[in-house]
């Protein structure tokens, strides 16, 4: 059995609403990468992880009316990507949000927004239509004008839960909400941040991307960037 898919079989047992990790015996990265390998080696995960391809995947970018692939930005643009939903209870997917925007600024700022592209997927398009993530984006500063971001839409949660499960190794599921007022769902999920270079090779993985200080996201991507 391939190893994602048992990591994830293993881990939807106890999916929790933090940010989760799996740590494994220690790899080593080659010349397809520009940072050095992480302190926490995260090569045995059901996630993407260093020196490992990002999955391809083609998803609707709602706002912009035309499917996005991965795949398109390999040799053109470092990706930083994350997954929320905009009913986050508990300030998680807001905090990830922040992240890949501070970067956006940054990338403006210095020079290599075009070098750059901010992926958003949501895993709630019951609720996530267009105009929600419009209005989301303005509330949270995210510079659509910029075009190098996209929220990433599938049609279904079915699609959606196919796509963070299968193809990115990350637990989800659909749960009551009755702790939260006005809140008839929520998903508990891992908050997860991916730097990929150009190549498509993941750089860095965030399994605690809401709580990973906002610097060392900005610092690892523009060093990955710029390099």
């Amino acid at each position: 059995m391939h190893r994602r898919r048992y990591l994830y079989t293993a881990a939807t047992a106890g999916i929790v609403g933090t940010a989760g990790c799996l740590e494994t015996l220690s790899g080593t990265g080659d010349s397809r990468t520009v940072l050095e390998p992480p302190e926490q080696d995260l090569s045995e995960a059901s996630h993407p992880s260093y020196d490992e391809p990002l999955p391809e995947t083609t998803l609707p970018d709602p706002l912009l009316g035309d499917e996005i692939s991965t795949a398109q930005f390999e040799g053109e643009r470092a990706v930083l990507m994350t997954f929320f939903y905009t009913n986050c209870p508990d300030g998680m997917c807001p905090a990830l949000t922040l992240r890949l925007r501070r970067t956006q600024e940054v990338a403006a700022e210095e020079g290599f927004a075009d070098k750059s592209a901010f992926l958003a997927l949501t895993f709630d398009p019951e609720r996530d239509t267009p105009d929600v993530l419009e209005t989301y984006a303005g509330e949270q500063g995210v510079d659509l004008d910029a075009e190098n971001w996209h929220f990433l839409r599938p049609e279904t949660y079915e699609e959606a839960k196919q796509v963070v499960s299968e193809q990115y190794g990350l637990p989800l599921e659909k749960r009551d909400a009755d702790q939260y007022e006005n809140l008839e769902y929520a998903f508990p999920h891992y908050n997860l941040i991916l730097l990929v270079n150009e190549q498509g090779i993941v750089e860095r993985a965030y399994p605690n991307g809401a709580t990973v200080d906002v610097s060392r996201v900005v610092e690892d991507f523009e060093t990955v960037v710029t390099a």
